[in-house]
């Protein structure tokens, strides 16, 4: 008798070719002999088995779906106790679940795959490398480098602290269902910024506010900043958000904070 498999859940759609399961592991560039690695919705253990098999990873995976859990439990005896976590990946405190330097990888399920990022990004002191498969689309403004097209909020925040590569595309037919859309896998390395060289939570409202009207240039765009005539007199305000780099983002951001004053 075959044994039930999960649901899909979340958005997330299961691979099945062993290959690139097999590539989506082996993208993970790891120095020295030991890391802590988490799994973000393993669904039936596709990258799970080949994690386990390399003697490097200590591997945990988390799943908010009761029925992958389940499965993960028959299917993955070895994994030890406490390193198949019933939760949702975007509300767990990594540094408490698991202390120390930490490695993310997974198959995304779509519909949270941005959120994911941001919860990296919130953990970004531990987090070192981040491997992940999602829609193709998001993967390709994610890895969008400046003055791209595809450039946006996230992208801008992710190269702020990582320097981030689009691997190889993926296409529908790998995956049970398969998706309507073609999927990309992205790696994300810790750079070495310790810190923005301005506030971060007016960097982070620069950015949003700069893309909030992407078309228009920044003079405009920033408009609600309430910066003098004098400061966006400056040739960068000439610009629109897709065309700045993380540098020119902290420069935008120094000179709102100093309008603020």
């Amino acid at each position: 008798m075959q044994p039930v498999r999960p649901k899909k859940h979340l958005g997330q759609h299961f691979l099945r070719d062993e290959g690139i399961a097999a590539r989506i592991v082996g993208a993970l560039q790891l120095p020295g002999d030991a890391h802590q690695v988490l799994e973000v919705g393993p669904g039936m253990g596709v990258l799970t088995k080949y994690l386990i098999e390399d003697a490097r990873f200590q591997t945990t995976v988390v799943d908010v779906d009761a029925e992958s859990i389940a499965w993960l439990h028959r299917h993955f005896p070895t994994l030890a106790d406490g390193h198949i976590l019933e939760a949702d990946f975007l509300r767990l405190d990594l540094q408490k679940a698991l202390p120390g330097p930490l490695v993310v990888i997974g198959n995304f399920p779509y519909n949270i795959s941005t959120q994911i990022y941001f919860h990296i990004l919130d953990h970004r002191e531990q987090v070192t490398e981040v491997v992940g498969m999602l829609q193709r689309e998001v993967a390709e403004r994610l890895a969008a480098p400046p003055g791209a097209r595809e450039t946006g909020v996230l992208s801008v925040l992710l190269h702020a602290f990582y320097d981030v590569e689009l691997l190889f595309q993926v296409p529908a037919s790998v995956f049970v269902p398969p998706p309507k859309v073609e999927s990309a896998v992205i790696r994300c390395v810790r750079n070495g910024r310790a810190q923005l060289d301005c506030d971060e939570k007016r960097f982070v409202k620069v950015v949003k506010q700069a893309f909030s009207t992407r078309r228009k240039t920044l003079r405009n765009a920033l408009k609600p900043l309430g910066l003098s005539a004098e400061i966006t007199a400056d040739p960068l305000f000439d610009k629109r958000a897709e065309q700045l780099s993380v540098t020119d983002f902290e420069h935008l951001t120094r000179l709102a904070t100093a309008a603020a004053q």
